[in-house]
């Protein structure tokens, strides 16, 4: 439908994905000018020009107009039809329908603006994913007023360090979660977050978990008073690169760094990933799992601008049983389904059969994104799930809060490679001397502007921490960090961070060939490897694993690992040494920790590798630590 609109439009004959895709980054300002009228996207204001400035970093878009994100959302029928479905591990569930989500932002909005929330203020969520996070969000954004949140894992340090720097007016805060199947008593923390933001003027308390509101000097009132106000203040419009939210990067090398998107460049690429490249509508019951600390919740909000009920998941994916989230895409009919490598192979590894056991026949879409999706989760899925699931294997980053590559409902799915570029997205793979190459391995780049590219860094006044983090390797041309295959038929091969490559004996790995050989193996339930410079010139390539439940690292599964590698990977990288460990350390929101834990068996100390507080379990740290030393030989 978007083809013929813009073939119309200008009075072109494209006919196939690909040519669009050429013309669309050609043409970027005719691209997202038609993204703009395609959507009919409320505002004041008729843009002449989409592209005003394409300079990066620098970048101008949409002078002149004015628009609200949360108007984008709540421009929807207000019917008793769910707009979301809240659904918990150990089995509540609730629905809000969209006459209600739009009564309770613009009564919660009221509430906001007498508290002094004004244009520019910040509003956190200390919050698990419940309606009250989407809503919160939604009259915080109505406002004018910057967003910011995460989930409860963190401890108060970890919140504050995020949380302090934006010197936020709110907080919303809730008293505790459930996951697997333990029940975590928050409140205590709160009420240390709550000593650690001297600038906070009210707090906001949820009850998630039934144990009462936190102790605190702070001006305090309930969510449910929030919402009761009588009062009702429509979003406000606000020029297009008005701050929304900030999100953190996971903070494992250093203060976690505040990234501001704006309201604009949000809603145009979130429509364009999700109604265009998902095909998501107002029929769909959209799911991903994720929780607040990750940008995918920031993504699965947008469904709401597409019309879509979303599906609001708190616990863990595999409590209390492994099949859990596959009874919930059941129950609730939905429609495009998003989770983890890790879960789909911690489903294959569970003998699970969803197709057999639920009821999927409404299921035309899963999604998979966190890591590089392996060649056989995409055969589980065929067999498993269904045959005529579309995989959406997806990759994008926090850095703009969208993705750069995924999937199209005109597109075939490869097995192993997502399958395209997505809209507008200028991506190429580049050599050292900065030429693009196909079927090669090279490093991410965008040549070109995109909407959602970060405003600014947070406490980064003269721009440089965010041209340092992007654009000092190739002037005026974004680096995202990933090694990448762009294949001769417009599909993308992820191989891993650029900045933890596997480089033995001259030749380059990416991790994720690594991962995908091994993690298959069904006595392995996860993998972390690490190439470490050692100060002789040697290089020391450890593979370390995570056994599944009643698996012995022996001689023998040493051999099958090596062989897999050998055979799957390349017989250049073919570890060291294979070692057994509890657990692998992620960051909060689920990626493998490579370069701090790499830094960490080269011999520097914790709090030079890494931030204790942005690790899922700290008490790892230790353990790599004294790793490295044992083989450095040291007492």
């Amino acid at each position: 439908m978007f083809r013929a609109f813009v073939n119309d439009r200008h009075r072109l004959a494209l006919d196939d994905y690909a040519g669009l895709h050429r013309w669309s980054v050609e043409n970027l300002d005719a691209f997202w000018l038609a993204i703009w009228d395609f959507f009919e996207i409320v505002a004041d204001g008729a843009p002449t020009v989409a592209l005003a400035d394409d300079t990066m970093p620098g970048t101008v878009w949409f002078p002149g107009v004015r628009l609200n994100y949360a108007e984008q959302v709540l421009r929807h029928p207000a019917s008793e039809k769910p707009a979301l479905i809240e659904v918990t591990e150990y089995g509540r569930e609730s629905a809000v329908s969209w006459h209600e989500l739009r009564e309770r932002t613009a009564a919660l909005a009221a509430t906001l603006r007498d508290l002094g929330v004004q244009q520019g203020d910040a509003v956190v969520g200390y919050l698990p994913n419940t309606s009250v996070a989407v809503i919160a969000f939604l009259a915080t954004a109505s406002l004018g007023a910057i967003w910011s949140a995460c989930a409860q894992d963190y401890a108060a340090k970890g919140a504050a360090d995020r949380f302090g720097q934006l010197n936020p007016a709110v907080l919303f805060t809730a008293d505790g979660y459930t996951h697997n199947g333990t029940c975590y008593d928050r409140r205590a923390e709160a009420e240390d977050l709550i000593g650690r933001l001297p600038t906070l003027r009210a707090v906001i308390t949820v009850d998630n978990a039934g144990l009462g509101a936190p102790s605190t000097a702070v001006r305090t009132m309930t969510y449910d008073e929030a919402i009761a106000n009588q009062q009702r203040v429509a979003p406000e419009r606000l020029p297009f690169d008005t701050p929304l939210w900030v999100l953190f990067t996971s903070g494992t090398t250093g203060a976690p760094k505040g990234i501001v998107h704006g309201h604009g460049g949000v809603a145009l690429v979130h429509l364009e990933q999700l109604a265009l490249q998902n095909d998501i509508g107002p029929d769909d019951v959209f799911f991903w799992y994720t929780s607040t600390n990750w940008m995918m919740w920031n993504l699965l909000l947008s469904g709401l601008a597409c019309g879509a009920t979303l599906l609001l998941y708190d616990g863990s994916p595999l409590a209390p049983t492994a099949d859990r989230l596959w009874e919930v895409v059941d129950k609730h009919k939905v429609t495009v389904f998003g989770t983890s490598p890790g879960h789909l192979l911690a489903s294959e590894k569970a003998g699970l059969h969803p197709r057999s056991d639920h009821d999927l026949s409404q299921l035309r879409s899963l999604g998979s994104t966190g890591a590089t999706l392996p060649v056989s989760a995409f055969h589980w899925v065929h067999d498993n799930v269904g045959a005529g699931v579309q995989i959406g294997s997806t990759s994008g980053g926090t850095d703009f809060v969208s993705a750069f590559v995924g999937p199209a409902p005109t597109v075939p799915v490869w097995a192993g490679e997502i399958s395209c570029v997505f809209l507008g997205i200028a991506l190429e793979a580049w050599d050292p001397q900065g030429r693009s190459v196909v079927g090669e391995v090279g490093e991410l780049v965008v040549s070109k502007p995109i909407p959602s590219m970060p405003l600014y860094f947070w406490n980064d006044p003269d721009g440089r921490r965010y041209h340092d983090a992007y654009f000092s390797t190739y002037p005026g041309v974004w680096r995202h960090g990933d090694w990448i295959t762009v294949t001769d038929r417009g599909s993308v091969i992820i191989h891993g961070r650029s900045d933890s490559t596997l480089n033995r004996h001259g030749v380059r790995l990416g991790s994720a060939d690594i991962y995908e050989a091994v993690e298959q193996l069904p006595e392995i339930a996860e993998a972390l490897v690490i190439g470490a410079e050692e100060g002789d010139g040697g290089y020391w390539m450890p593979l370390f694993v995570v056994l599944a439940p009643g698996a012995e690292l022996d001689d023998a599964l040493r051999d099958r690992i090596r062989t897999a590698i050998r055979t799957s990977a390349s017989p250049r990288h073919v570890p060291d040494e294979v070692i057994a460990v509890r657990a692998i350390p992620h960051t909060r929101t689920g990626k493998k920790i490579e370069v701090p834990v790499k830094r960490l068996l080269q011999g520097a100390g914790a709090d030079q590798a890494l931030a204790i507080g942005a690790v899922d379990d700290p008490s790892l740290i230790d353990m790599f630590t004294e790793i490295g030393r044992r083989h450095r030989g040291e007492s």
